[in-house]
């Protein structure tokens, strides 16, 4: 009996506690939605089972995030800033930025939608939260996974798993929680308005864009340098065609290998003893704010537009601000199709989307500099 005692007393059941049975049944939860539901299978499969690993009782330390592990080796890219612009590389790489030079004033339409940034940073202090850990929660609103990881990795390590396991939560929510917000805010008139079929950029202006947008990002926000500067990088090895191999594996093996290691280590930052606390639950209802809020101002936004150029803007495309490519475009073609089953604004919708990426690093390279 006293053998059967210790062999027990070596194994999980022993250990385990309360709380990490919670963690073990949220990352469960999260494994269903990425494998049964499809959403952002990509990043929320690795988060959730990095999560799974380290609420499991009695595992050692030294094989998890313990220095001499090999998840805290692979977890200094993500404490170094290095993973989430390797990631924009890879975006950068498989982003066309076509709509948006078409019609520019997309770019507008991208800044209006971080608005939920700066309305959930606001929102954050006055909850009691530091300014640094209130600018984490804030870039939630711009629906971009890497931007969120990268700011926070910076600025508040401590809230890196809840931040991130939110921000790809609702991104991947984006079908669920726009239509509402964007039929609340338009009519059915406006949501029916057909847009007239944008021009076709040439290549020169392709080539152009990333080089232009790097020099003036840069040199008015020296703090975005990585993040609009690996996204515009990636998009011009694409844009030039002079490189077809580094487009390839950029966008393909190197971004899969990027999201397991990111996504299994952030998932590993999530113990019970940090996740199960009040910053958690004010994490995530400020990022469904913060993300409403996006989503309002692009709306908001794309009305005032719609009415000064006497109804040739469809103001729907406000929404698709946010950053999550392509799935908001996407939310904005199905909604339109809704209400008028000839109209066609994926690509219009674009615009903003691609603007909304620029825009989000460019948030995150403002509050960087405020508060690093």
């Amino acid at each position: 009996m006293e053998l059967l005692l210790t062999l027990y007393n070596t194994t999980g059941l022993s250990m385990i506690s309360l709380n990490q049975i919670i963690m073990i049944i949220v990352a469960l939860v999260l494994l269903y939605l990425a494998i049964a539901k499809g959403y952002e299978p990509y990043l929320l499969l690795p988060i959730s089972f990095g999560m799974l690993l380290v609420n499991l009782p009695g595992v050692p330390n030294e094989g998890i995030m313990e220095k001499g592990g090999l998840l805290y080796y692979l977890y200094q890219g993500v404490k170094l800033g290095i993973y989430p612009p390797m990631i924009f590389l890879a975006i950068g790489a498989s982003t066309d930025f076509g709509p948006l030079i078409a019609n520019p004033k997309s770019l507008l339409l991208g800044a209006a939608a971080q608005l939920g940034i700066f309305a959930a940073f606001v929102g954050s202090i006055a909850m009691g939260l530091t300014g640094k850990q209130a600018a984490s929660i804030g870039i939630i609103g711009g629906a971009d996974g890497p931007t969120a990881i990268y700011l926070t990795s910076k600025l508040a390590p401590e809230l890196l798993g809840p931040i991130a396991v939110a921000a790809y939560s609702y991104m991947a929510l984006v079908p669920v929680i726009q239509p509402p917000i964007i039929k609340l805010l338009t009519s059915k008139e406006e949501r029916a308005i057909k847009m007239v079929q944008l021009r076709t950029v040439s290549k020169r202006e392709k080539i152009i864009f990333p080089i232009m947008v790097t020099i003036l990002v840069i040199l008015l926000i020296p703090s975005a340098a990585p993040l609009v500067g690996m996204l515009m990088l990636g998009n011009l090895i694409k844009e030039s065609e002079q490189v077809p191999n580094l487009v390839e594996h950029a966008k393909g093996a190197m971004l899969y290998i990027i999201t397991i290691c990111l996504g299994t280590t952030v998932g590993a930052t999530t113990n019970a003893d940090t996740f199960l606390s009040l910053n958690t639950i004010k994490i995530i209802l400020m990022g469904l704010f913060a993300f409403s809020c996006g989503t309002a101002g692009g709306v908001i936004f794309g009305k005032i537009m719609c009415k000064l150029t006497g109804g040739k803007i469809n103001p729907m495309i406000g929404a698709a601000g946010v950053s999550a490519v392509p799935m908001a475009a996407r939310v904005v073609q199905r909604v339109g199709q809704e209400e008028n089953p000839s109209n066609f604004l994926l690509m219009h919708a674009m615009g903003p989307n691609v603007a909304g990426v620029i825009g989000s690093a460019i948030a995150a390279g403002v509050l960087l500099a405020v508060f690093k």
